[in-house]
């Protein structure tokens, strides 16, 4: 698989799709998310694999989203995602309510081809109140009185992560982020950024081949070098605590989020706070 250059990675993604994306601690396509930015996506429902952090609140703070399927969107220890605590005070973003367990269900029942999986627990919560997607049933191994809730297959449009390495056959090292493996079976589209390209094949590696996703499933791949940053990848390089914090005070209000755009987006990623 030939790399391609990560503006024509983003412009892979349609508007209106639903694109889903790995929080801060696992692989998250910040570079990939500043270039969806830079073009002017619009529309897009993301989801969060569970939880959502840095690139969702650019992204909903750049006006590229129309809602947000999540358990939380959080920047951490720096504290509440303003860009899009500010969007749902004044309606501007749709949220759709889940849990970590509920989200990893769906994409395990699209990745297994089934339309739903079982979950217990949800029961006994009000989330219950505002799915009316989700189907309580009785367990029908029970004889009676033992209920369980059902849980749709979720197959997302698009999902992009950032990695380590790839191959020339694309495949892509994951390390042990193995829950990336179930998204990129569930979705659609699987578009990833990598550090690197290195020789040979990882999957005749014994070493790396558990940490690989096998490149059947990846559409395309481009090189973005510390593609995941501020955010942290693997042994590559720690979490910018003081950007993600700098990032947090300009973006609560829009006229910092927007010098924000202008010194860290629009005119470049990763490169421009070297």
């Amino acid at each position: 698989m030939t790399p391609i250059a990560l503006a024509a990675l983003a412009a892979l993604v349609p508007d209106g799709a639903l694109l889903a994306l790995p929080p801060d601690n696992s692989l998250s396509p910040c570079e990939f998310a500043r270039a969806l930015v830079r073009r002017g996506a619009r529309g897009l429902t993301l989801l969060g694999v569970p939880v959502s952090g840095y690139a969702t609140d650019l992204l909903i703070g750049a006006g590229c989203v129309a809602s947000v399927q999540t358990s939380a969107v959080t920047l951490g220890e720096a504290g509440l995602a303003p860009r899009f605590s500010a969007a749902v005070a004044r309606g501007a973003v749709a949220v759709t309510d889940a849990t970590c367990p509920a989200i990893h269900t769906a994409l395990q029942a699209a990745e297994k081809g089934v339309p739903f999986m079982p979950l217990r627990g949800v029961l006994g919560s009000d989330l219950l109140a505002h799915r009316a997607d989700w189907k309580v049933i009785d367990n029908p191994f029970a004889g009676g009185g033992d209920p369980i809730l059902l849980v749709g297959a979720l197959s997302p449009d698009v999902a992009a992560f950032h990695a380590v390495c790839a191959d020339a056959h694309g495949n892509v090292y994951v390390g042990r982020r193995r829950e990336l493996a179930t998204i990129a079976h569930a979705s659609r589209r699987v578009l990833v950024t990598v550090e690197r390209l290195v020789d040979g094949n990882l999957l005749n590696d014994e070493r790396l081949a558990p940490g690989t996703i096998n490149g059947v499933y990846v559409e395309a791949v481009a090189i973005a070098p510390r593609g995941a940053w501020p955010v942290g990848l693997l042994d590559e390089y720690a979490y910018d605590a003081a950007h993600v914090a700098e990032y947090a005070r300009l973006a609560r209000s829009e006229d910092g989020f927007h010098q924000y755009l202008e010194r860290y987006v629009l005119h470049g990623g990763a490169e421009a706070a070297a």
